[in-house]
């Protein structure tokens, strides 16, 4: 059993965590560099670099350690899926079936319109 430590995904995690946090540091310097000339505005993006280099660490940490899906329980979450679409047919079924008392008020009110109109004028 190969260590997750050592696959080809994870290595290709430590590869980018390196870029990543390097990349995150020269920022953080150049921030700082900038702070020091006078642009006050860098001293906010000096201590913002540092952090997203943090939030990069704790994704790799995250990505290593994500379990990967049984085919159980693969099979228990497509079941699950399934019944609830079923369920949410049968509630949009029964949501569509007409009242019987509004459907004998509809039928009253189709036949009132096609009652023949009394004249009220002689023509």
């Amino acid at each position: 059993m190969r260590s997750k430590y050592f696959s080809l995904r994870a290595i290709g995690l430590h590869i980018a965590l390196v870029a990543w946090v390097v990349i995150c540091a020269l920022a953080a310097w150049w921030q700082v560099g900038r702070a020091v000339q006078g642009n006050s505005l860098s001293f906010l993006y000096s201590v913002e670099w540092p952090v997203i280099g943090v939030l990069g660490i704790l994704g790799w940490y995250s990505m290593l350690n994500m379990e990967k899906t049984t085919e159980e329980k693969e099979s228990e979450r497509r079941a699950y899926e399934e019944k609830m679409r079923a369920d949410a047919l049968a509630a949009r079924a029964r949501a569509q079936e007409e009242d019987p008392t509004l459907a004998a008020y509809n039928d009253h009110l189709a036949n009132l319109s096609h009652v023949p109109k009394k004249r009220l004028w002689g023509h």
